[in-house]
């Protein structure tokens, strides 16, 4: 036979009259861990590419436009917007419109990482017509014209996204920087195509080159190999034509403008601002002072000397 439930000594919740409290709550003690926000850093040194003659095979790289600009961090709070130069000096004031748009982003706290250009009248980013607009021989001008191609996210909300792999950054700042959009601030669209072809057609385009991200790499300063630049100009031999002046660059020297032989006469293919120190811009700039021409020796279609 059954035997049946015991009784309890005392009623499960107490008199039935009696009200139910909770135990009193305990005071918070201030020395105990709080789970807070990150802070957001004053400056992030940037992910530099590392320059490579092809394009990686493989799923894990992303593609992309190589934009020919400066390089920029915008940095988005609450008391204002900051825009670093990938030196880290404060060219906020010389953005107007970069900083407009920052301001109208849905977003608190950011941290955005891309590049600043100037389109010509194809559309593609002209490296000379960003530094003209920017002020040429004096280089204190204000430039309207300048577009901010971002392309990297590493603070968001109060969280700092640098230990975040690529693939999440970027479907993070898609959510903030639509594709196809036309305000100052644009995304630079992922491209899904093989390195190769991708190479072929923009170099046909007259672009600069490509860059390869690995999707899975968190966000590392430097040139690491996590990000690959490949030119669409490889090495070779070249004539240096004359030069773009800049305050803000070795020197003086913003940028060499080059030539190459092609049959009989000279054919401008573009220009380099890499690749050379203090000491060297400096000894360069007072050789090539000491050899202006009255005329130009190749139509480059920039202002240079």
């Amino acid at each position: 036979m059954t035997k049946p439930p015991r009784k309890p000594a005392k009623p499960l919740l107490g008199e039935a009259e009696a009200p139910i409290r909770s135990r009193p709550r305990k005071k918070l003690d201030p020395a105990q861990h709080q789970l807070t926000l990150d802070p957001m850093p004053a400056r992030i040194d940037p992910c530099l590419a590392l320059l490579k003659p092809r394009p990686p095979k493989g799923r894990q790289w992303a593609f992309e436009v190589k934009w020919d600009g400066y390089r920029l961090a915008v940095h988005i709070e609450p008391k204002g917007v900051r825009i670093l130069t990938r030196g880290g000096h404060d060219w906020t004031a010389r953005f107007p419109a970069i900083l407009a748009a920052a301001k109208r982003l849905p977003v608190s706290t950011a941290i955005l990482d891309g590049e600043a250009v100037v389109f010509d009248e194809l559309g593609r980013s002209d490296f000379g017509k960003l530094q003209q607009s920017l002020g040429g021989e004096d280089g204190k001008r204000i430039s309207w014209e300048s577009v901010c191609m971002v392309f990297d996210l590493l603070y968001l909300d109060g969280h700092d996204l640098t230990e975040t792999e690529f693939t999440a950054r970027r479907h993070l700042l898609e959510g903030l920087v639509p594709a196809g959009g036309e305000e100052a601030i644009r995304l630079s669209e992922e491209i899904e195509a093989d390195g190769d072809v991708l190479l072929r057609i923009a170099c046909e385009h007259g672009l600069e080159g490509i860059i390869a991200k690995d999707r899975n790499s968190t966000y590392r300063s430097g040139r690491l190999g996590d990000w690959l630049k490949i030119k669409c100009i490889q090495s070779d031999g070249f004539l240096i034509i004359g030069y773009e002046k800049s305050t803000a660059s070795f020197g003086g020297i913003g940028r060499l403008l080059l030539a190459a032989r092609k049959s009989n006469e000279l054919v401008y293919v573009g220009g380099v601002g890499t690749g050379f120190n203090e000491r060297s811009a400096a000894e360069l700039r007072q050789q090539m002072d000491k050899l202006i021409i009255d005329k130009p020796a190749v139509d480059t279609g920039r202002c240079a000397y």
